[in-house]
């Protein structure tokens, strides 16, 4: 490890296969906690390289407890957190929709590290058991269509790590591998992330990967998520492409309005929660239609249907049926009655 924070301290780059080897040190705890530290902050002072992060990709995704979604267009939506905003969960939120309209969702999330509230607080907010076991996951996606992959339960390595991250408390690359360690290996995405480079970086890792359909996005605004309050840069591709694609979206050209951002700000879970089943119960304002924007894509991404006026059509048919709320409803009662991790 000294080697590689000396390479560090010079502002010099790992190779891939150096990368990997650092990463199955961290897996293996062989590291001081003070050492992971400094290499985690050295990494974030620089920045890191394609090469690093396909070297750590390749690593945790050995180390992860592989579950079957049992659909192969199964699809995750998630975030790298860190924008700093503290809005509301709304890929969380966007999840329900999603799998209303029919769509398998993988929802691969941990508790909050450096926000307010992560998806595992606002889940277990609403009732949901987010401490599931391999099999446990499975029969939700069986019997409820989706299902919540708690990342420490299926990343159990990480826990070499986490006290690092908690202590450390700002983002890290271990926030750009989370979505992009999906413990169901899931090949269609819709990622959020804090910073644009980064986004189409993680876009290159996963085309890399050979992933099927992938948008990897970042709001003019800062968001980590589809915005309605700016612009927002999507960095993909489809059906096993060979390129990036850049597309810069617009959300009212979907006929949503502008809004401000601190009509979406939240904090504790208690209100995280509050805000997503306003939602859920069709609402109307700021918070639905920045949740039925990413819910639109996801459904694209999906592949569920080719036009986006079509997938805007779902996402709200999803919301004003019942739909999302009974996705949820549904999830809630098998995940309770599923096997879990004490």
């Amino acid at each position: 490890m000294r080697d590689y924070l000396a390479l560090l301290s010079e502002r010099r780059t790992l190779s891939e296969d150096q990368a990997a080897d650092a990463m199955r040190l961290i897996m293996t705890g062989s590291f001081e906690p003070e050492e992971v530290a400094a290499f985690l902050l050295g990494l974030r002072a620089r920045g890191e390289t394609i090469d690093e992060l396909a070297g750590f990709t390749r690593v945790m995704r050995e180390f992860a407890i592989r579950v079957d979604p049992g659909d192969p267009n199964a699809i995750d939506l998630c975030g790298t957190g860190g924008d700093g905003i503290s809005t509301f969960n709304i890929s969380t939120t966007c999840a329900f929709v999603v799998a209303g309209a029919g769509v398998t969702v993988a929802k691969h999330g941990n508790r909050s590290v450096s926000s307010s509230c992560g998806s595992s607080d606002v889940l277990t907010m609403l009732g949901i058991e987010t401490r599931l076991s391999k099999d446990g996951v499975e029969q939700c996606f069986r019997d409820a269509g989706m299902a919540f992959i708690f990342a420490p339960l299926f990343h159990p390595a990480l826990g070499h790590v986490m006290p690092v991250r908690r202590k450390l408390g700002v983002r890290t690359f271990f926030n750009i591998l989370g979505p992009i360690c999906n413990p169901a290996f899931v090949q269609r995405q819709l990622i959020g992330c804090f910073k644009a480079d980064v986004a189409e970086m993680m876009a290159r890792i996963l085309l890399r990967l050979e992933s099927d359909h992938v948008r990897v996005v970042h709001s003019r605004d800062g968001l980590d998520e589809i915005s309605t309050s700016h612009l927002t840069d999507s960095y993909g591709f489809s059906s096993r492409g060979t390129s990036i694609a850049h597309e810069v979206i617009d959300t009212q050209k979907l006929g949503l309005p502008r809004i401000d951002l601190s009509s979406i700000r939240s904090g504790s879970p208690e209100e995280n929660r509050d805000i997503l089943l306003s939602v859920l119960e069709g609402q109307a304002g700021p918070a639905r239609d920045i949740v039925v924007a990413n819910a639109t894509y996801a459904i694209h991404v999906a592949g569920l249907y080719d036009s986006l006026s079509d997938c805007f059509e779902a996402a709200n048919t999803s919301i004003d049926s019942g739909a999302a709320r009974t996705a949820l409803q549904r999830l809630r009662e098998v995940s309770l009655e599923a096997d879990r991790i004490a």
